[in-house]
């Protein structure tokens, strides 16, 4: 097994040596741009970690790990295309450094390119791999669509909204998981109980990502904090504070959910306070710790050694230590 910052190194180098000066220019370089933003690439980090945890050299899981990455970047290509983002990674996006068809066009080429990656295995894993991962595709589309019906809604329950990002995030995190199981040809048991560990995990990781908008630190975070409470956004944290409000507080959240303020500031630091009385911080916090302990249980039914099991465990913490 190898570090975190050594796996980030080997999709890098491994990411470099797929570069190539290929014609038309504005369609792939649009790609090379936005997959050479970087990112921490936990997705395929992920897949080269789960390969070696089932006895996987890294190596043979690089190509998958490299599909799960442009696919990752295809869909934040069309997500700010929808959004009409114009940063991404503190970078211009796609469509404002090119145009609306470039970002389409090559975010489509992308999602084809992604699959192409799977033809360097052998039938049997290739139909495997390629099973999952269009399962997983259309999954994405499917939370993507769910998040974008969301914002005209105001009846959205908790459990819409947990359905909505095991679609829109964690399965792409788990499906990470289960690639470098199915490499490494480990048994369906493990193949499964690694899906569940990554899908729980990605679950506390978006709720966490919800927390971290309204309390995170700015100087740590990486993005404006409060973001969503400003795009008027029915996080989970929304929906707790809902769920737990008294009638004026409700209706005081709701008219603040309903507008774009002079004072951005003013009304972040209302909503924080609406969601601290409520009950829904504390909450969303006990969500994250309950996802992340459901994953921790998969661990002690998996077929792999103890020492391996700490690793996840220990890979777990920390992301959901994470202040970023």
């Amino acid at each position: 097994m190898h570090s975190i910052f050594e796996y980030q190194e080997f999709i890098a180098t491994y990411l470099q040596a797929q570069y190539s000066v290929k014609e038309p220019k504005n369609l792939y370089e649009p790609i090379h741009y936005i997959v050479g933003l970087g990112g921490k690439r936990m997705r395929p980090v992920l897949t080269l970690m789960s390969a070696e945890v089932f006895d996987a050299n890294y190596t043979k899981a690089l190509p998958a790990a490299m599909a799960v990455e442009v696919f990752h970047n295809f869909s934040l290509v069309h997500d700010d295309i929808m959004d009409d983002a114009p940063l991404r990674r503190g970078n211009q996006t796609v469509h404002e450094k090119w145009n609306v068809n470039t970002g389409i066009l090559s975010g489509d080429a992308m999602l084809i390119l992604a699959y192409q990656y799977f033809e360097q295995y052998q039938p049997k894993i290739f139909r495997k791999l390629a099973k999952l991962f269009s399962k997983t595709a259309l999954e994405v589309c499917e939370g993507q669509q769910w998040d974008v019906d969301f914002e005209t809604r105001d009846d959205v329950a908790i459990s819409e909204y947990l359905k909505m990002i095991e679609y829109k995030t964690a399965v792409l995190v788990a499906a990470a998981m289960k690639m470098g199981a199915i490499i490494a040809e480990s048994s369906k048991a493990n193949g499964k109980l690694i899906y569940d560990f990554g899908l729980n995990l990605g679950l506390a990781f978006q709720l966490q990502d919800d927390y971290l908008d309204a309390f995170g630190n700015p100087e740590t975070f990486g993005k404006q904090v409060g973001g969503d409470i400003i795009e008027n956004k029915k996080t989970y944290l929304y929906l707790k504070a809902i769920e737990f409000a008294s009638e004026m507080e409700k209706e005081r959240l709701k008219q603040l959910f309903s507008v774009q303020p002079e004072n951005s500031l003013e009304k972040i630091a209302v909503v924080k306070d609406i969601f601290k009385s409520t009950g829904a911080a504390q909450a969303t916090q006990e969500a994250i710790q309950d996802y992340t302990f459901k994953a921790f249980e998969t661990l002690e039914t998996m077929d792999i050694s103890q020492d391996k099991k700490d690793i996840l465990r220990i890979f777990g913490a920390n992301l959901m230590g994470r202040k970023v």
